[in-house]
């Protein structure tokens, strides 16, 4: 259960404001069908998230020691100062694949726009701490279900209400914990 909680407030925190929560809007506002952008997103997020998990929980099972330990408490430090700053989406992010409907184009646009993300980055991560692809795959599966489809029904509007630097520096928190605590755990 903690693999699946922390998987999912991690992604969660660190999707708001990603230039992925950015392309659900500008989605919901070109398309107005929510339900096959919220389809295209959930579709992407498994398998961008699946293969991130694998790569993360492979590697970890080939460099299990302090040193791999080591690296993973640094590597969410450095989320940490990474999710303060602000994304911008590409102004031609999610060109060309429009004209194959709502779901293609999103399911495209979001696992392309998912590569080298802050949140695929997180779930290698998870993956490598946790070595539970499933579990990781499933939480940080719904972290971006639970950012994103507000952000496709509430389309522009949301970015008027929820305080981003706010959000940032709260996941920067979350980040900052796992990292200082996994060299607690070193050290310790």
């Amino acid at each position: 259960m903690e693999i699946l909680l922390s998987s999912t407030l991690l992604v969660a925190l660190a999707e708001i404001g990603d230039k992925t929560m950015l392309l659900a809007i500008v989605l919901a506002v070109r398309f107005r069908q929510p339900l096959p952008i919220i389809a295209g997103i959930f579709v992407a997020t498994i398998l961008n998230h699946a293969a991130a998990a694998w790569a993360g929980a492979f590697v970890a099972g080939l460099l299990d020691g302090y040193w791999f330990r080591l690296a993973v408490a640094l590597g969410f430090l450095a989320m940490a100062a990474w999710v303060l700053v602000p994304d911008k989406i590409d102004d031609d992010e999610g060109e060309g694949v429009s004209r194959h409907g709502a779901f293609l184009a999103t399911t495209i646009a979001f696992f392309i726009a998912e590569m080298g993300d802050k949140t695929q980055i997180a779930t290698v991560a998870l993956g490598a701490q946790y070595q539970a692809v499933g579990i990781v795959t499933a939480g940080t599966t719904l972290g971006m279900m639970i950012a994103n489809v507000p952000a496709v029904f509430l389309g522009d509007r949301i970015t008027r209400v929820v305080p981003m630097q706010a959000v940032r520096i709260g996941a920067a928190i979350v980040f900052a914990g796992l990292g200082l605590a996994g060299l607690a755990m070193l050290l310790g």
